[in-house]
């Protein structure tokens, strides 16, 4: 493989395909520095050599012993990333960034927030999962709440992980799946909506207020603007390393 700079080489270890549109990625061969709840870039060299990257949270918990990677991808066929993406196979070489950045991480949240709400649209919900399964570093808060939206029933991923993950947290861990284009057992609508109605802390048994509640938000641009009206309504506002605060987001594009 060629060499880019910023960029490490590394192989395609196992793949899970979601559904047509939707999968994962894990990597082996990267060594990465990361927290849990951060975000690298993978790349692929297009026809001409030129590398195009795009970043990707990191769905696993930081782990000592192995260099495994982890990415929730949804192809995009308008994309220049995505379509080669999903066409990699075990076996397949990639590039991953040198560096990991993001917000989303453990060491933010207030030692004084009681509630943690935990708000992802679509493959959003992978640095909430890597944060929840950190050993290190686990949130220590009395309620979180993991809210994943989606559009179809099928789009709510690593059922295997979150039914564990709910066992380990031995009650202080509810999960909130929400639905907005089909007819299912859960919540149905969307995010800001289901905030305003009361909707969603009737379903978490948790409410949210200014003096206990943190929240982080990770998905599509177009929700987290949507969402954070509601949550100022409600007496929170972004928090800021200076003064502090209650909402801290990752845009996804």
């Amino acid at each position: 493989m060629l060499n880019y700079p910023g960029f490490q080489s590394a192989t395609v270890a196992q793949r899970t395909d979601w559904t047509s549109e939707l999968f994962s990625l894990r990597i082996s061969g990267a060594k990465l520095d990361f927290k849990a709840g951060q975000f690298t870039k993978l790349a692929l060299p297009d026809t001409s050599g030129q590398l195009i990257s795009r970043a990707y949270s990191i769905v696993n918990a930081p782990m000592s012993t192995n260099d495994m990677l982890e990415f929730l991808v949804v192809a995009n066929t308008d994309g220049q990333l995505t379509p080669n993406l999903q066409q990699l196979a075990i076996g397949d070489s990639i590039y991953v960034g040198e560096r990991a950045n993001g917000d989303l991480t453990g060491d933010i949240v207030p030692k004084c927030a009681n509630d943690l709400w935990l708000l992802a649209t679509g493959t959003g919900i992978g640095p909430f999962l890597s944060l929840l399964d950190d050993i290190h570093l686990r949130p220590r808060c009395e309620n979180i709440v993991l809210v994943h939206a989606v559009r179809y029933q099928a789009d709510l991923v690593y059922q295997y992980l979150i039914k564990q993950l709910v066992a380990f947290y031995e009650g202080r861990l509810q999960y909130v799946p929400i639905v907005s284009r089909e007819e299912s057992p859960y919540l149905q609508g969307r995010i800001p909506e289901l905030l305003e109605n009361e909707q969603l802390f009737e379903q978490a048994g948790v409410t949210m207020t200014p003096e206990q509640s943190f929240v982080m938000l990770c998905g599509n641009p177009e929700m987290i603007k949507s969402t954070l009206a509601p949550l100022q309504a409600l007496g929170l506002e972004k928090y800021r390393a200076a003064s502090g605060g209650n909402i801290v987001y990752e845009r996804y594009w």
